[in-house]
């Protein structure tokens, strides 16, 4: 009783037994534990109605014989309404099929509340993909897509509603870079993955089901292991993302994956990436986020263009950052604001040699007039136009 009132608060039951057996080496099973906080008018957070409504019953005898109405506050307070349920329909047949992602808004850890992006797979209920970030963002569902290709291939479908960060219409904003529902869908028409949407949450009743356990299981498991940041609570998903699959997920071994080969590293990083697209000023260089860059060619030397041409910058999962100009990529140099050394005043040294710069081919996905025409096909990108 006073584990769970200090320690393991808000647990559901199931939950408790398992973290008691754990972490405190005590074996009581959920019966014993269920009686046991029960004669104090203590309910599980997935209490049924017919629970529910015995305590009512009984607080109101209760309140009937004593004064206490701080007590019977309490008491209250500690009843849940139920979850919304969700329809129930068979699952897909095999691993990779189709697979269903969503983000949920709750207060996992610390004093403010964050946004989980998971992709759960339809066939077995394994979560193949998880992240945090501060808000539903493209970030959070690139990393959450790394990991999906990087673990397991590329999957046939995705499924979510036309509510989140896939179907964000903002009808004002202009800027490509920030319109996520074009980046992500590039992303995956390169890849070969199609993108289901629908208005009816209920439709995509196995993600919601999982984020209603999510809730009620991790952020015990985060307070418990003292995480209060992102970056923190990223990480502890990697170990703990492994461990909630291997009890409540169906084992993979045993159902047939239909997913695609894994693409390598190089492809991951190029293929999630964020496009934008700037012109070329009078210094032959362009400005990316409040710092100017200089083009330079595969053997490391400066390309310059007139001004005004237009250019796409394209900046790589892993923070790489290049610009395709028509139909030829560059890499891409900051220019600092000041040199590093004086030919005047620094002893005279041998000048480096132009390093050979990394191009990708021009067989990766990032060509500048195809990423335009599939850009201005957008129907809420027309709106805006």
């Amino acid at each position: 009783m006073d584990l769970y009132r200090t320690k393991y608060y808000d647990c559901n039951l199931t939950h408790y037994s398992e973290l008691l057996a754990e972490k405190e080496n005590i074996k009581v099973s959920i019966s014993t534990i269920t009686s046991i906080l029960r004669k104090e008018y203590i309910l599980s957070p997935k209490a049924n109605r017919s629970s529910k409504k015995a305590v009512k019953k009984e607080l109101k005898a209760l309140q009937s014989k004593t004064k206490s109405k701080k007590k019977a506050a309490l008491l209250q307070s500690s009843i849940l309404d139920l979850e919304d349920s969700h329809p129930m329909r068979p699952r897909c047949a095999y691993f990779g099929e189709m697979l269903q992602m969503d983000a949920s808004l709750h207060l996992w850890f610390g004093e403010s509340k964050t946004q989980l992006h998971i992709a759960v797979d339809d066939a077995t209920g394994a979560i193949l993909g998880a992240s945090f970030d501060e808000q539903e963002t493209l970030n959070g569902y690139y990393h959450v897509l790394y990991q999906i290709l990087h673990s397991y291939g590329i999957p046939y479908p995705f499924f979510t509603d036309n509510r989140t960060v896939f179907e964000y219409k903002k009808k004002h904003e202009t800027s490509v870079e920030k319109d996520t529902f074009t980046q992500f869908g590039y992303a995956c028409k390169q890849l070969g993955i199609d993108i289901r949407t629908s208005s009816i949450a209920q439709t995509k009743g196995r993600v919601e089901r999982m984020f209603g356990t999510l809730q009620s299981r991790l952020p015990i498991e985060l307070r418990l292991a003292n995480v209060s940041s992102i970056e923190k609570a990223n990480e502890f998903l990697n170990s703990y993302i492994k461990k909630f699959n291997k009890q409540f997920a169906l084992p993979i071994d045993n159902i047939k994956s239909v997913f695609e080969t894994q693409p390598d590293i190089e492809k991951i990083n190029l293929t999630l990436a964020v496009l934008s697209s700037r012109k070329i000023d009078n210094g032959s260089c362009l400005k990316y986020q409040n710092e100017y860059y200089v083009p330079l060619n595969s053997q490391g030397i400066a390309v310059h263009h007139r001004k005004g041409t237009t250019a796409m910058v394209i900046k790589s999962f892993n923070g790489e950052l290049y610009s395709c100009i028509g139909e030829q990529v560059y890499a891409l140099e900051l220019l600092p604001e000041h040199k590093l050394s004086s030919k005047a005043f620094d002893l005279a040294t041998i000048p480096d040699m132009p390093r050979k710069k990394y191009i990708p081919p021009m067989s990766h996905p990032w060509k500048q007039a195809s990423f335009e025409k599939y850009a201005k096909s957008q129907y809420h990108r027309k709106e805006v136009a």
